[in-house]
């Protein structure tokens, strides 16, 4: 059993100007603006509208200017220098395997090179030790050379004797 609701349907009415009111003054024609006028719509309702189309402000033409030349270079130029940065990117990755290896090649000659400077003295200082016989400090007989130097004036010819004892 179905039960049936009545609904009532309206139709909408066009808007109309509420009577003048103390808030609202009547529109006197001089107060209309040009190109606005009363208008009777196809339902009867008057009411204010637009009587003509007002024209558009003219649209300046302006000619086509050339393309500057640093501007076509350089469109030119970019995918080229892409293409490039692209290439140097792949050759790269190709690369970083040895470019790793190389790395490593390097550190271990840089410490080759500190060994060799901090070793050579120690080893001289062995190889003195062994020659003169003399096994430590303070061992055999120690060599003294005194120095005797003298000038005179500020640039004058320095003379000197060397004495070994």
């Amino acid at each position: 059993m179905h039960e049936t609701t009545a609904y009532e349907i309206t139709t909408p009415r066009p808007w109309t100007r509420p009577p003048a009111t103390a808030t609202q003054p009547v529109i006197l024609p001089a107060d209309i603006p040009p190109g606005v006028g009363w208008v009777t719509l196809p339902n009867g309702v008057r009411t204010l509208a637009y009587t003509h189309p007002t024209p558009a402000p003219p649209i300046p033409v302006t000619p086509a200017q050339p393309i500057p030349a640093w501007a076509k270079t350089t469109a030119l130029l970019a995918p080229t220098v892409g293409g490039g940065i692209a290439a140097a990117g792949i050759g790269l990755s190709y690369a970083a395997p040895g470019l790793i290896a190389m790395s490593h090649a390097l550190w271990s000659a840089a410490a080759l090179v500190v060994a060799a400077v901090t070793a050579a003295p120690l080893l001289l200082r062995g190889a003195r030790r062994a020659a003169t016989g003399s096994g430590g400090r303070g061992a055999g007989t120690a060599t003294h050379i005194t120095q005797n130097i003298t000038a005179t004036g500020l640039f004058g010819r320095a003379n000197g004797t060397i004495n070994h004892r």
